[in-house]
């Protein structure tokens, strides 16, 4: 089968399915007139499509954020599986309103989410992740889980409390502002009325 119709048949790219054979995830010959036939039968193999997932908290690691989807990348090809997409996202494990992440739990083109950690994934809540991708037919593969959970833990205790700090700081602020707002109306009034 040329290439093409097996990108059509696997409702892909031809681009897509041009990089599976780059990457010997797909079976083929070239011709010597250019054109790729892909072994169906050899290709059929595997079945899991894959999405990686990889998250850094902030800017400042985004060489961290490339290195970790490469070794994910690595990983799936080892394993067989079809990388549907890799998807890399700057910000904070604790904040629930991540757009990428937000949009590929809503996308069904894939059957398996990967990530290195879950703590890449999210620091809390990863087992409701778990079960909702569970009842669409996906499933979350941890590569590295920690084996210590103590470490793990401590992690997460120290998490939430920078989360409440930076939280209680910004409304003493936001308090600060509003009360400068009113002095400064107050201000202002008592001006006009002179």
């Amino acid at each position: 089968m040329k290439l093409s119709d097996y990108a059509k048949s696997q409702g892909v790219s031809y681009r897509t399915a041009w990089n599976w054979w780059k990457q010997g995830i797909i079976k083929g010959r070239q011709l010597p007139t250019g054109t790729i036939l892909i072994d169906v039968e050899a290709s059929v193999a595997s079945t899991t499509v894959a999405c990686i997932y990889a998250r850094v908290s902030s800017s400042e690691n985004k060489s961290n954020l490339e290195r970790q989807a490469e070794r994910l990348t690595q990983y799936a090809v080892a394993k067989g599986y079809i990388i549907q997409k890799v998807v890399k996202e700057v910000g904070s494990g604790l904040n629930d309103n991540r757009k990428k992440l937000n949009t590929i739990l809503s996308d069904k083109s894939f059957n398996v989410l990967i990530v290195e950690h879950k703590d890449r994934l999210t620091r809390f809540g990863a087992n409701y992740i778990e079960i909702l991708l569970s009842q669409t037919g996906r499933r979350l593969e941890v590569v590295n889980n920690v084996e210590n959970n103590k470490d793990d833990l401590m992690t997460d205790f120290a998490a939430v409390i920078t989360s409440f700090c930076a939280r209680l700081y910004g409304m003493r602020r936001a308090k600060r502002k509003t009360e400068k707002l009113i002095q400064e109306l107050q201000t202002n009034g008592d001006d006009e009325a002179c």
